[in-house]
C-alpha cells in the first residue's frame, strides 16, 4: 500500500464505523483545504485550532498558510485517528477529546484565547444539542477579532443547512459563504464567521 493510500483507507474505515460523526467517505480535497485556510492569519504568531482533524486532510494547507511562529493544534475524538495524526504529522499538536469540551481541552494544553478555528465536521448531521454546544465553545475560545471557518456540503437536506446557518448567524456578527468548490467530494462551500457573540 502506498503512503498516500494509507490515510484514505483509514478514513474510509473510520467513516464506515461512525458515519454520523464523519459524514462522508471522502476526505476534504486539497482545493477545499486551501479555501478554508485562506482566511487564517498568515503573519505573526497566531494560535489556530482545527476541530475534527480526521486523517489530516486540512493540515498541510493550514501549515503552509501559517507563520512558523504560529501555534497549530488539532482536536480529534477518534483514538485511531489521533494515533494516525501523531504518527504521520509529528509537528502537529494533537488533543484527543470532544470539541464540545473545547475550552477545557485548550486550558489543559495551556491555551487561552485563540485567533482562528477551522473545521470540516459534518455539522448538518450532528444532533442540535451537541452542535450548539460546540459552536458555543468556539465562540468562547475565539478572540473578538478571531475567525471561524468550516465546510458546508452542498448536497443534503436544505432545512438542516438552514438550521446550521441560523445557528451561526446567532453566534457571530458576520457570516459569509464562499463559492462552491466543485472539486471537493461532495461539493462544498465554506462558511466564514467573524466577531463571535458571547455565549450564554
Amino acid at each position: 500500500m502506498t503512503t498516500s493510500a494509507a490515510p484514505r483507507l483509514l478514513f474510509l474505515r473510520r467513516a464506515a464505523c461512525q458515519p454520523d460523526r464523519i459524514g462522508t467517505f471522502f476526505p476534504t480535497s486539497p482545493t477545499m483545504a486551501t479555501e478554508l485556510s485562506r482566511v487564517l492569519p498568515s503573519t505573526g504568531g497566531p494560535t489556530v485550532v482545527e476541530i475534527g482533524a480526521g486523517t489530516g486532510a486540512l493540515c498541510p494547507s493550514i501549515r503552509r498558510r501559517l507563520d512558523p511562529t504560529a501555534r497549530y493544534l488539532a482536536v480529534e475524538i477518534d483514538p485511531p485517528l489521533v494515533e494516525h495524526l501523531q504518527t504521520s504529522l509529528p509537528w502537529l499538536e494533537v488533543l484527543e477529546g470532544d470539541a464540545a469540551d473545547l475550552g477545557r481541552l485548550l486550558t489543559t494544553a495551556g491555551v487561552g484565547a485563540v485567533d482562528a478555528v477551522v473545521s470540516s465536521l459534518p455539522w448538518t448531521l450532528l444532533q442540535p444539542e451537541p452542535r450548539q454546544r460546540m459552536i458555543e465553545e468556539i465562540t468562547r475560545v475565539l478572540r473578538p477579532s478571531g475567525v471561524f471557518t468550516t465546510i458546508c456540503c452542498v448536497p443534503g437536506l436544505p432545512h438542516r443547512r438552514r438550521e446550521f446557518r441560523r445557528l451561526l448567524e446567532s453566534s457571530f456578527d458576520e457570516v459569509l459563504t464562499t463559492a462552491t468548490v466543485w472539486r471537493n467530494m461532495p461539493p462544498a462551500r465554506a462558511f466564514v464567521c467573524r466577531r463571535p457573540r458571547p455565549a450564554p
